[in-house]
């Protein structure tokens, strides 16, 4: 499904030249459960935002389902990327003064939902992760484990093919983030969502069905769980 293909990206400062990844291939499956892993500065972030249509490579390429994403006009990979994928971080990125309703809504106003659709899909996944009745609730006030939880909704709330999680317990303690792996393991086995975890935390991508390792900038192994 989701594909890079000799993936290079580099960075320039002045004279110097700095290379985050290095002629990459990956391949994804539709319903893959992958951990990208190593240690800081390996390339694991940069590689999930070229896989993201976050960033673009400086050569190479990723392809969605045989489409070369770099053909896409801005506004057909904005569309894309909006319909098709969803995300949570560590920093949460959440408007603190919004509701945790407004702040799930939020992907499917910018994708052009209409007004009805967006409110009863938001309550519809708020329910899913079960926090129905924090709704009307400003997202500043909600625990961190609530507001992660509201990313997960608002990751689903555009129905994505694929998951990206950037870290997603880094800010959560041992109980709380045993809840939300399992939520995050349950959409992937429950809903066939592809689900790619970045994280350095080695017991959360033994949890992964797929796990590479990467190191300055190439994959070092992969392996099969």
């Amino acid at each position: 499904m989701l594909v890079a293909e000799n993936v290079v990206k580099t960075y320039q400062s002045g004279a110097d030249i700095f290379t985050a990844l290095n002629k990459v291939n990956l391949q994804i499956a539709a319903n893959d459960c992958l951990a990208i892993t190593g240690k800081s500065g390996s390339g694991k972030s940069t590689l999930m935002h070229l896989l993201a249509c976050l960033d673009s490579p400086t050569s190479g390429d990723v392809l969605f389902e045989g489409a070369r994403i770099s053909t896409f006009s801005q506004r057909d990979l904005n569309l894309f990327r909006n319909r098709t994928f969803g995300f949570i971080f560590q920093q949460f990125f959440l408007n603190g003064r919004d509701t945790a309703l407004e702040n799930v809504i939020m992907p499917l106003k910018i994708g052009g939902v209409s007004k009805k659709e967006r409110r009863a899909r938001a309550e519809k996944y708020l329910e899913a992760v079960g926090l129905k009745d924090k709704a009307k609730k400003q997202a500043k006030d909600l625990s961190g484990g609530e507001k992660q939880r509201v990313c997960i909704a608002r990751a689903l709330v555009s129905e994505p093919r694929v998951i990206f999680a950037d870290e997603p317990t880094g800010n959560l303690d041992s109980y709380t983030s045993e809840m939300i792996e399992n939520e995050l393991f349950e959409l992937n086995r429950a809903r066939g969502i592809a689900l790619i975890i970045v994280t350095h935390d080695k017991e959360l991508a033994g949890k992964c069905s797929r796990r590479i390792e990467l190191k300055d900038g190439e994959i070092l192994a992969e392996e099969i769980i």
